[in-house]
């Protein structure tokens, strides 16, 4: 009778060959799981890379080169990042329609999926700035007037101190940025378009590029009412240097001509 007692099973021992056998089976998820999911995530990218690199040689390659390498045409796509396509090509400005001395905005012609496997191909090139997330660019609970500190310190020396956009040298110019999406905002400060500079995170953290979104959206909007009365397209002194001389000097030259035809006629009379 006591060694049938030692024999039996104590009551939780089924309860403790099931748990470890739960524990088990966990482990094995653990183990295969994340490397599918891997696998996976890499086939995906594989493939967009691959489209990607379809839509480059029809749209891009006789400008850029076959491989990004850049040609007389255009230059080397080796390191611009997945940002800069995202920006280039999701504003119209690539595939450019003839060349000059500034790449205008146009309608884009590509849909936002065929825009994501141009990005991972030339992603694939070298690195560079990456797209950034929603997350990143959002400009919900950011500072608009410290946006526009920042903005008037860094941008308005091209883009007027409203975002209204300004002339530069040699047939350039600084665009207006109303109507600018708060994602391709961003992507321009990240990766710098054509003649502006470039603000990485390391000059130029995320959330003050945030505040200067904020910023500019702020003084575009429809709801924005203009202390100064007409705004004469927020150009500054020179729109309002303009109207001064064409408008208060031809009213003046009116009204001396008006004085003298009338002082004539008095004097005849």
């Amino acid at each position: 009778m006591k060694k049938l007692s030692a024999r039996r099973r104590h009551p939780l021992a089924a309860v403790v060959v099931l748990l470890l056998a739960l524990a088990a089976t966990g482990g094995l998820y653990a183990a295969f799981a994340p490397a599918g999911t891997a696998k996976a995530d890499e086939t995906a990218q594989s493939l967009a890379i691959e489209e990607g690199k379809k839509l480059y040689s029809v749209g891009c390659a006789s400008c850029h080169g076959t491989g990004g390498q850049g040609t007389s045409d255009g230059p080397s796509l080796v390191g611009v990042g997945s940002a800069s396509v995202d920006f280039q090509v999701g504003t119209g400005r690539m595939p450019a329609q003839q060349p000059g001395a500034q790449v205008p905005k146009k309608k884009n012609i590509y849909s936002q999926a065929e825009i994501d496997q141009l990005a991972a191909y030339i992603a694939s090139l070298g690195a560079g700035p990456i797209t950034p997330t929603e997350k990143q660019y959002d400009p919900a609970g950011a500072n608009a007037a410290k946006g526009g500190e920042l903005f008037r310190n860094n941008c308005a020396q091209c883009h007027n101190f409203t975002g209204k956009g300004g002339a530069l040298t040699h047939g350039k110019y600084a665009p207006d940025l109303a109507g600018v999406s708060p994602k391709h905002l961003y992507e321009a400060m990240q990766t710098g378009p054509q003649n502006m500079p470039s603000f990485p995170d390391t000059t130029m953290p995320e959330q003050q590029k945030k505040d200067i979104i904020a910023y500019v959206q702020a003084v575009n909007s429809d709801k924005t009412d203009s202390p100064g009365g007409l705004s004469l397209g927020g150009l500054g002194p020179v729109s309002e240097g303009l109207f001064a001389w064409v408008f208060g000097l031809g009213a003046l030259i009116a009204v001396a001509v008006w004085v003298a035809a009338h002082t004539a006629k008095a004097k005849k009379s």
